[in-house]
């Protein structure tokens, strides 16, 4: 007899396609990673080889969004390649922005965002049509307190009936609010009024606010992803947090495997996100996985949330 596999039994670092399926991105120095040409194909390329990469090394979590450009496509293009592979993947999904970018890195605008059910409907199609069926978690994408998402009944309605359908719904949560947009959906959920029971959240030793909200949405039994983890490149050797690098130095560790080691070594965190644009980057990341929990990280790095999300917000599209 074959026991099936738990696809949300999966643990560790998880590749997230957000920087890969488009050719912009929020990242400090991303545009210098993309110096060989980004064209649709390139991307392609790119996104299969690091999916590739992450394969070797035993990354089960792959992450994607509606948003991402054609990350959800490449992704199932790459799993048609590989037709074994998908039974032992477990593959997360977001709706709510549309790609607005049209490929260039310079728009105005790169997504909009819409939490109705119109906008659901059409890409949870979408959705399976790029991945050719339906992923293991799907997420109302950055549901945070002013977002329609929590109050619209029909919505929660429809919602609930994926979940039925053996879908583990949740939503991914951002901005200095986090911690109140789980307590509120936790409180939802528990009532029965709503669905959840994942969540895509920002922790990272930079904005380690929503850790205890965290903490109590992964005790109720919620599948935790933690995204952001090395803050968008912040927490690199690209990076502005020269604590950290110093620390990194001392110990022998690349900045970003140290930074993704403190989210991993986080009770409440089932996978951690790599953000990685190249391989390099990848197993760079991946160093993460033999970070000793006695590693000691500087104490004073958390910054006021506000103060934090302001910094984002201030990124540049790349």
């Amino acid at each position: 007899m074959t026991t099936q596999r738990d696809p949300l039994a999966v643990r560790g670092v998880g590749l997230g396609l957000a920087a890969v399926g488009r050719p912009g991105y929020l990242t400090v120095g991303h545009g210098r990673d993309f110096a060989d040409g980004a064209s649709v194909d390139d991307l392609r390329r790119r996104t299969h080889d690091l999916l590739d990469a992450a394969w070797a090394a035993g990354v089960r979590y792959v992450d994607a969004a509606r948003s991402y450009g054609l990350a959800e496509r490449f992704l199932g293009e790459w799993l048609t390649a590989h037709p074994g592979r998908r039974a032992e993947l477990t593959i997360g999904s977001k709706w709510g922005y549309t790609y607005t970018a049209d490929w260039r890195v310079d728009a105005d605008v790169h997504e909009v965002k819409d939490h109705s059910i119109a906008t659901f409907e059409r890409q949870w199609q979408e959705t399976l049509d790029a991945l050719g069926g339906p992923p293991d978690v799907y997420l109302v994408h950055s549901l945070t307190a002013d977002s329609p998402a929590l109050d619209d009944s029909e919505l929660l309605r429809r919602l609930a009936v994926l979940a039925a359908d053996g879908v583990r719904v949740g939503f991914s949560a951002s901005g200095p609010e986090q911690a109140a947009v789980l307590d509120r959906a936790l409180a939802l959920t528990a009532a029965g009024a709503a669905p959840f029971r994942a969540v895509q959240a920002t922790w990272n030793v930079l904005e380690p606010s929503a850790g205890a909200a965290l903490a109590r949405v992964h005790e109720a039994g919620w599948f935790v992803v933690v995204k952001e983890t090395v803050a968008n490149g912040r927490l690199t050797d690209r990076g502005d947090v020269t604590r950290l690098q110093d620390a990194a130095r001392t110990a022998g560790l690349a900045t970003d495997a140290l930074a993704l080691a403190a989210v991993l070594h986080q009770p409440f965190v089932d996978v951690a996100l790599s953000g990685a644009a190249t391989v390099d980057q990848l197993h760079s990341n991946l160093g993460a996985r033999d970070v000793a929990t006695a590693v000691e990280l500087p104490a004073g790095l958390a910054e006021e949330p506000r103060s934090y999300w302001a910094s984002r917000s201030g990124l540049t599209w790349t």
